[in-house]
């Protein structure tokens, strides 16, 4: 059973998730395979302080590719959970903001 504290693995900082962020107040996170949004929820509450109004989770597949010499399809990355958190208006989550 993981804890509230292991929950959140990293924050995914990537051109869509700015958006998200700058836009909607959404904030984007890789999470455990295990965790559900209830726990979700009640970790970004306590560690950061804020009011979670809706999270939502997605299941990222693990990406395949092609060696180039051989052809074969090989995997080389796992797939991971990833949760997506809209905050209410007016609360932020400092890691995201960049430099002021």
């Amino acid at each position: 059973m993981t804890t509230i504290y292991d929950v959140l693995l990293r924050p995914i900082v990537t051109e869509k998730s700015n958006y998200l962020n700058s836009d909607l107040h959404q904030y984007v996170f890789e999470v455990t395979g295990d965790s559900s949004k209830s726990l979700i929820k009640d970790a970004v509450e306590l560690l950061f302080d804020v009011d979670v109004l809706r999270v939502n989770v997605v299941n990222v597949p693990a990406k395949r590719t092609r060696r180039f010499r051989n052809r074969q399809l090989r995997v080389r990355r796992s797939g991971y959970k990833k949760a997506i958190v809209t905050l209410a208006q007016g609360d932020t989550i400092e890691i995201f903001e960049g430099v002021k």
